[in-house]
């Protein structure tokens, strides 16, 4: 019998480390066949040579395999530099990066996805933006090496989303990201928002800034996603356009979409009685559309009390709520007596 498959020993929620080095690369593993040595040699001897101290932290999102295997043999060749966890079940990248965040030792933190995806060369001029004053740095991958129906796709959602939030970025599909420590401590990462993390700190007024960078690989084939992608996606995209736009004023949301239903539920109720008042003998409570006017007339109404509760709860919170971001103050020192 072979012996059973030794499980790594579960690791206690740590508080968030002190900043001691200069970077920290959260490197969320996916799949078992991640490749994992790979990632970590390339960007870490990017960095060295970069005269960058470094360190990684792997985080195992549930998955053994391979992957672990290679981060448990360069944890024992350097156990300052390299750091596995592992969750004992899936929970997404978004706490991926949350758990690694929490065990960071780097000024700047640098996501990767679980290969190397762009140059690692590229890393200079990313940190480099760090350095010249930019809380996040987003890559934009041009020209691109996947086919030509990823590109596709991935432009169409890019577009999407500078057309509908308002943000100017072309590449959000890439997670080779750089940013400084407070930043992303400021930002709430779940569920997938670690996808739209550009986005949310950009309508939050951090500085945000994208620089081209060299692709080399994609990992995937080509192909049409499943309907279930298209509308997780939607989903998130409306979620997010809330998030940064109508957190704080929630009647603005619910009011508009809650005043839509009821004037068209007003308009198709409105017409029936019309027409029962020019033609008498017509029928109005067996006229479909005078039963869906009224239920749209009602369902508005309750849209925009939503919206009235969620402003009464922002009132009664206002005081315990910061909306601006100080970036730093300018103060004359007092003059001496």
């Amino acid at each position: 019998m072979s012996e059973p498959e030794q499980q790594p020993p579960a690791r206690e929620a740590a508080p968030q480390a002190e900043a001691t080095l200069d970077v920290t690369i959260v490197l969320p593993v996916q799949t078992a066949d991640g490749c994992v040595r790979e990632v970590i040699e390339a960007l870490g001897a990017e960095l060295t040579r970069q005269g960058r101290s470094w360190e990684c932290v792997a985080v195992f999102d549930g998955v053994r395999g391979s992957a672990w295997e290679e981060a448990a043999a360069l944890e024992l060749e350097n156990p300052e530099q390299v750091r596995p966890l592992a969750f004992q079940q899936r929970f997404g990248e978004s706490a991926c990066l949350s758990a690694g965040l929490e065990r960071a030792r780097g000024r700047v933190i640098v996501t990767s996805p679980q290969y190397v995806q762009i140059d690692p060369a590229e890393l200079g001029a990313m940190l480099s933006a760090i350095d010249g004053g930019a809380d996040l740095v987003v890559p934009w991958r041009k020209p691109r090496v996947d086919p030509v129906l990823n590109r596709l796709q991935s432009a169409c959602f890019n577009l999407l989303i500078r057309r509908i939030i308002g943000a100017p970025f072309h590449d959000l599909n890439c997670y080779l990201r750089a940013m400084r420590r407070e930043a992303l401590a400021g930002l709430a990462i779940y569920g997938d928002m670690y996808r739209f993390l550009p986005v949310v700190a950009y309508r939050q007024g951090f500085t945000v800034e994208e620089v081209k960078v060299r692709h080399v690989r994609e990992w995937g084939g080509a192909g049409i996603f499943g309907l279930g992608v298209y509308v997780r996606r939607a989903i998130d995209i409306a979620a997010v356009v809330f998030l940064t736009r109508f957190t704080l004023q929630p009647l603005r949301f619910f009011g508009a979409l809650g005043g839509l239903f009821a004037f068209l539920g007003g308009a198709l109720a409105g017409g029936v009685l019309v027409q029962k008042l020019l033609i008498p003998e017509a029928g109005v409570w067996n006229r479909p559309l005078f039963l869906l006017g009224v239920m749209l007339f009602v369902l508005g109404v309750q849209v925009v009390g939503f919206g009235l509760v969620g402003e009464i709860i922002i009132y009664t919170r206002a005081s315990a709520l910061r909306e601006y971001r100080i970036e730093r103050v300018y103060e004359q020192p007092d003059a001496e007596a």
